[in-house]
């Protein structure tokens, strides 16, 4: 049984010790790093019980609300949501806007969802640092449905894919000339495409973009464990919201049953350690003495082409070992 008090009011469904424990993983210093280690140590034994989905679209494929109408279809189906969104940072400010809560009016106010915004600073794949971790804890605090909700689409999307059991890339009527400025590695990650706002106008487009897509999808080798599936639906509207998380059930279910589900999971926790190794040898050259103090002079030597980036590299190395 957890030892902390914090980890007892997580494990009893506490949105707000979940919250506050979500900005604890998700800082820098070096103190709440040790203490974030030390709670995720008692609540990993409660973590794994739920469905990780990742969302991901080009800018105004309208995620917000599609995961805004899914998310109520799940509530009203008796699941608890929980909804990790990724916002853009400013690369020249830094700053974000954390606006998930706005876009997400009637879902934010449901007792049984509960979303974060977190900023994507400089992290790559469209997600922040520490989302693994705070998935984690939202599993904790009893959600059993988990959305991950990306920046946008681009060739690091994989990261996204690399920590949910499922991968939804939500795309627009008009899949002609789309099609064409579709990276092949991002089709390849999907376990299913869906055309969003296929109302109105926009429906018969809708249909003739699915079977682009179904095309385009059964020239890929996605092997023969699940042949990922094209649907289209209105978010907005709410039609055809049920029919994608029929989807997903059916690869839930069939990816347990041949143990590709426990497998996955595995895996992407070897890769997700190896990532923090990396992570952290970072850190510790960026700490060592004798590497501040040399490393000055060996960027200024880099920029003036004087040394090889990887000469320069290993000589931080080597000062790293003394």
């Amino acid at each position: 049984m957890p030892s902390t008090p914090t980890a007892e009011r997580i494990l009893a469904g506490d949105r707000r010790a979940l919250a506050k424990a979500i900005t604890l993983v998700e800082s820098q210093r070096e103190q709440d790093r040790d203490a974030a280690q030390v709670l995720m140590g008692e609540l990993l034994p409660h973590t794994g019980n739920s469905v990780r989905i990742g969302v991901t679209g080009v800018p105004g494929v309208g995620k917000s609300t599609f995961i805004e109408a899914f998310g109520q279809h799940l509530i009203n189906e008796g699941h608890r949501l929980a909804v990790l969104a990724v916002d853009p940072s400013s690369p020249v400010a830094g700053g974000s806007i954390l606006g998930d809560k706005t876009r997400m009016e009637v879902l934010s106010r449901r007792d049984e969802a509960f979303i974060r915004p977190s900023p994507a600073g400089q992290a790559l794949g469209g997600v922040a640092f520490k989302t693994r971790e705070s998935l984690l804890l939202c599993e904790a605090a009893g959600f059993d449905i988990i959305i991950v909700e990306t920046v946008g689409v681009g060739q690091s999307e994989h990261q996204v894919a690399g920590m949910v059991d499922f991968f939804l890339l939500l795309m627009l009527p008009g899949g002609g000339d789309e099609l064409q400025g579709i990276k092949k590695g991002i089709l390849e990650l999907a376990d299913a495409i869906v055309v969003n706002k296929a109302d109105g106008a926009s429906a018969a487009l809708a249909k003739t973009t699915q079977q682009h897509y179904r095309g385009a999808m059964s020239l890929l080798n996605h092997g023969a464990a699940w042949e990922p599936r094209v649907m289209t639906c209105s978010a907005l509207h709410g039609e055809g919201i049920s029919e994608v998380w029929e989807t997903i059930q059916d690869y839930a279910t069939a990816a347990k049953d041949d143990g590709r589900f426990e497998q996955a999971r595995a895996d992407q926790n070897l890769a997700w350690m190896r990532q923090l190794i990396d992570e952290l040898l970072r850190a510790s050259l960026s700490k060592h003495p004798e590497v501040r103090a040399a490393l000055p002079a060996i960027e200024a030597a880099v920029i003036a082409a004087k040394q090889s980036p990887l000469a320069a590299a290993q000589a931080v190395l080597s000062l790293s070992r003394q």
